[in-house]
C-alpha cells in the first residue's frame, strides 16, 4: 500500500472530531508495520491527547514501534501547550519513518516539528495529499494565515429569491434542512447575527435539533437594543456582544466595544484576538450583504425552497461565487458556493 492510502485513513479518523477540537486542528494518525496497520488515533478534544499519542497508545506490541512508520495528517507539534510536543515523543520512540500530510502554519510549529525529527535522523516525508489535509483544516489555516476566522454565510430563500414575506419572519426551509443547519452549527466555532435578526426572531442559536456542542454566539448590536431577557443572552452558550457602549464580562456574556467606522476590519481583529476560528453568519440580508461587499467570506450556503413563492419582502443577498456542491432535501435544495 502507498503513502496516500494511509494519509486518507488519517483524514477519515480526524473527521470524527469535527467541531470538537477548537482551537486545535483536526488530526488523525496511523502506525504501520510491514504494511499492516498496528495502531491509529485522532485528536478528540482540545486539552486531551493528540492524534499521535492516541495512535501510539493503541498499539498492542510497543516493541514494534521503532520498526514502524507513523502517518499523520498534520505536522507533529513542536511546543508545550496543554500536552507535551508530539515531535519529541516520536523522536524518543525512534520511529523508522514519519509521513506528514500538510505542514502546520501555526507560528509555534511551522516546520519546527519536522526539523526535530530530521535532526534526530528519522526519515521524514511531507506533502502527501497536502491539498486534502489543508482542506480538512481550512478553518485552522485561514485563522492562522489570514488572521481572521473562516467565514460561512448562510441563508434560506424562496423560489423567487426572497428571504421573508412582506418583511416579516417567514419559515422557508423544511424540517430536514433545519436539522442540517443545526448540524453545521455544531461543527462551527461560532454563529453570528445582527440586531434586526435578534429582535425579529428572538433566536437561541443552539444545536437543539442534533447531538452536538452549541457554538459561541456573536451578536452585532451597536446600541444594545436587544433586551437582556432574549434567548441569545441565556446561559446555553458563551455570547460575544459587539457594541459601542461598554466593554465588560457578565457571566457567559462578554461585551466588546467596537466603532462603526471600519467596523468589519475591527470585528475580524477582535474575533481573532478572542480565538474564534470559524463563524457561521446567519444574520439578515443587510448583515450578509455587508460581509459579501467587503469580500469577507469563504463559503456561502443557500437553502432554496423550490415550491415557495413569496412575491414581496426582503430580497436575498447578491454575490458572485462558484457552485461546488448541491444537496436535495425533499422540496429544499441546498447549494454550496466558494
Amino acid at each position: 500500500m502507498n503513502h496516500e492510502t494511509y494519509i486518507k485513513r488519517c483524514i477519515e479518523l480526524a473527521k470524527k472530531a469535527t467541531g470538537k477540537t477548537y482551537p486545535n486542528p483536526l488530526v488523525g494518525a496511523v502506525i504501520v508495520h510491514n504494511d499492516v496497520i498496528i495502531g491509529e488515533g485522532f485528536h478528540q478534544k482540545a486539552g486531551e491527547a493528540h492524534a499521535e499519542i492516541n495512535a501510539i497508545n493503541s498499539v498492542q506490541n510497543p516493541e514494534l514501534l521503532p520498526e514502524s512508520t507513523i502517518y499523520v495528517s498534520l505536522e507533529p507539534c513542536a511546543h508545550f501547550g496543554k500536552t507535551p510536543p508530539c515531535s519529541l515523543k516520536l523522536k524518543e520512540i525512534g520511529f523508522k519513518k514519519v509521513v506528514i500530510g500538510a505542514m502546520d502554519s501555526h507560528d509555534k510549529v511551522n516546520g519546527k516539528g519536522k526539523k526535530i525529527l530530521m535532526d534526530a535522523g528519522i526519515e521524514t516525508i511531507s506533502g502527501i495529499l497536502e491539498e486534502e489535509c489543508r482542506d480538512l483544516n481550512k478553518r485552522f489555516f485561514t485563522f492562522h494565515e489570514k488572521k481572521r476566522p473562516y467565514l460561512i454565510l448562510k441563508w434560506a430563500e424562496s423560489k423567487d429569491g426572497f428571504i421573508d414575506q412582506d418583511f416579516k419572519p417567514t419559515k422557508i426551509s423544511n424540517e430536514l434542512a433545519s436539522q442540517f443547519v443545526h448540524q453545521i452549527r455544531s461543527e462551527e466555532h461560532a454563529i453570528l447575527v445582527g440586531t434586526q435578526t435578534a429582535l425579529n426572531d428572538n433566536p437561541s442559536l443552539t444545536t437543539r435539533l442534533v447531538e452536538g456542542r452549541n457554538p459561541v454566539r456573536i451578536l452585532i448590536d451597536f446600541d444594545l437594543k436587544v433586551p437582556r431577557n432574549f434567548k441569545i443572552y441565556n446561559d446555553e452558550a458563551p455570547t460575544l456582544v459587539f457594541n459601542q457602549e461598554k466593554e465588560v464580562e457578565e457571566g457567559n456574556v462578554k461585551f466588546i466595544k467596537i466603532s462603526k467606522e471600519n467596523f468589519m476590519e475591527e470585528l475580524m481583529q477582535k474575533l481573532y484576538e478572542n480565538q474564534i476560528q470559524s463563524v457561521l453568519v446567519e444574520g439578515g440580508s443587510r448583515t450578509l450583504q455587508t460581509f459579501i461587499d467587503q469580500n469577507l467570506w469563504d463559503e456561502i450556503i443557500i437553502i432554496k425552497n423550490e415550491n415557495l413563492l413569496l412575491e414581496n419582502g426582503t430580497k436575498a443577498p447578491k454575490f458572485n461565487g462558484k457552485l461546488t456542491q448541491k444537496k436535495t432535501m425533499r422540496d429544499n435544495v441546498v447549494s454550496f458556493f466558494s
